[in-house]
């Protein structure tokens, strides 16, 4: 026999599943807004990263075609300057060449830039594309340099120039996005960005090498999201929306549960007040009948006297024959009204019920019961507990009346001593039992042995038929209800009062 349901009444437990589905709904929804916003962020990031990679590949393809020009034209430095003067208008326009120099059969590279510009030329030579040298990318420096005949040029330029202000996707002093150009371990940084890029919930980058072959610097880009960027309004709000909407169902549920509640007590009452009604006026007829029939047979005694009396015999025999004819209608009105409240015989109209299903209802009726008085109730159900036989109704008054009544006697005794037990067990091979034991003060033993009686009851304002009329019920479906022995020395934890009600179980169905 295993212990179960030990919270089956508890607001927790019954409302722990809609709760959990709230939370699912409610977490889900917040974090298809935060997933959302996380997909727009890095979408806008790779937009603007690729725009950076794009209008930065044409400055530096501009570079190239500067120097393809240069090596076409072959223009000549100004009269009267050397080798490192630079080509007045050229620059000018283009204000990221700092300086432009030439090396021509009579003119040979700067002394300090001779071994790097012409191993850049060499390389230049060989491969027919512009190459780079004197790299600096922490000053944002670097020489492109193009051999030609008869003169090879190089460029200076500088990086800090080369960023398109006036196109640049983002501002540059607030974006959250860093930007470098980045080359051997060394970085030019083309925009700081802000915050810190390692410390954020989702970090986006992007990496790709300039579209110059000439200047294989790569355009990295670097984002951090920090919590702040969450849409957390939208997900409070989310969470406060569906708050609003699971606190609606409960309260339609709660209405709900309460409607059909009070409907199956409305009806179950109706069913006691009937059955009481039908033991009461059993119970009267059954009283009634004795006197009934007494005065039959004294009236027609009285009758055979007067019939020898000489003084006026018609019209003494006239009254006492009104007197037996009126006894014997009253007699024969009494045994119908008894014949029409007779109960049927429940036996005939039994079936195989669940008798944890049965309890698991009556539990369910009495919850504002239970609630109000602070009552857990313990079940405990054996594992190879049969299928009961019993009347849907009946069974489910019988159980309803004995925890009602264990709910009284709980009343008086202190809330944190108030102990409900429910145990269902096999009884032998063609019975179970339901056993319902509270841990009220007891039943006196001068009134153990009249519980059953009509009229009887130790509860003040209690008519004395609930008890009755529970063994009447019992005993018309082939049941048995009744009061379990008390211990001879009770202790505190045996106080109390237990009713027993045995039930046959149904026949084993042959399944074909």
């Amino acid at each position: 026999m295993t212990p179960a349901w030990r919270s089956l009444l508890s607001h927790r437990t019954l409302h722990l599943p809609s709760l959990l589905l709230w939370v699912v709904v409610a977490c889900a929804g917040a974090s298809w807004l935060a997933v959302a916003r996380l997909q727009q962020l890095q979408a806008a990031f790779e937009t603007d990263a690729r725009i950076v990679h794009r209008l930065l590949s044409q400055r530096v393809v501009q570079h190239d075609a500067i120097m393809a020009t240069l090596a076409l034209l072959q223009p000549a430095a100004a009269a009267g300057d050397n080798s490192t003067s630079p080509l007045p208008r050229l620059t000018s326009v283009y204000p990221q060449i700092l300086a432009v120099l030439q090396r021509t059969a009579q003119r040979d590279w700067p002394d300090a830039l001779q071994a790097e510009l012409a191993t850049a030329e060499a390389t230049s030579r060989r491969t027919g594309h512009a190459a780079m040298a004197g790299l600096n990318l922490a000053a944002g420096h670097y020489y492109l340099v193009l051999a030609g005949v008869p003169a090879s040029y190089a460029l200076y330029i500088d990086l800090r120039t080369t960023t398109p202000a006036d196109e640049w996707p983002m501002d540059i002093t607030t974006s959250p996005v860093r930007v470098t150009l980045e080359r051997g371990g060394d970085a030019f940084v083309v925009q700081p960005g802000r915050g810190d890029l390692d410390s954020g919930i989702r970090t986006y980058d992007f990496h790709k090498l300039l579209a110059a072959p000439s200047q294989p610097l790569d355009v990295v880009a670097r984002r951090s999201v920090g919590p702040p960027e969450l849409p957390w309004w939208g997900m409070l709000g989310w969470c406060l929306l569906t708050a609003a909407l699971w606190a609606a169902g409960r309260a339609l549920w709660r209405q709900r549960v309460a409607r059909q509640r009070a409907e199956e007590l409305l009806r179950l009452g109706q069913v006691a007040r009937l059955n009481t009604l039908g033991e009461l006026a059993a119970g009267m007829a059954h009283e009634l009948n004795q006197p009934l029939t007494a005065l039959l047979s004294s009236t027609q005694a009285a009758q055979r006297l007067v019939a020898d009396d000489p003084p006026d015999l018609n019209t003494a025999q006239t009254a006492m024959a009104r007197a037996v004819e009126q006894a014997r209608r009253a007699s024969t009105v009494v045994g119908r009204l008894r014949r029409l409240v007779e109960r049927p015989d429940l036996a005939g109209q039994a079936q195989p019920l669940a008798l944890p299903a049965a309890v698991h209802d009556a539990l369910h009726l009495l919850e504002p019961e239970l609630t109000q008085r602070g009552v857990v109730p313990d079940i405990a159900t054996a594992t190879d507990l049969p299928t009961a036989l019993a009347e849907p109704v009946a069974l489910q008054q019988i159980v309803h009346n004995l925890l009602m009544n264990a709910l009284q006697a709980l009343e008086q005794v202190p809330p944190a001593e108030r102990q409900l037990h429910i145990t269902m067990v096999r009884a032998d091979a063609g019975h179970v039992t339901l056993s319902v034991r509270d841990h009220g003060p007891g039943i006196p033993p001068e009134a153990r042995q009249h519980l059953f009686e009509p009229f009887y009851t130790t509860r003040a304002g209690g008519l004395g038929l609930g008890l009755t009329l529970c063994e009447s019920l019992a005993q018309a479906m082939g049941a048995q209800l009744t009061l379990a022995p008390e211990a001879p020395v009770p202790t505190q934890a045996q106080r109390g009062a237990e009713f027993v009600l045995t039930l046959p179980t149904a026949p084993p169905t042959n399944d074909r």
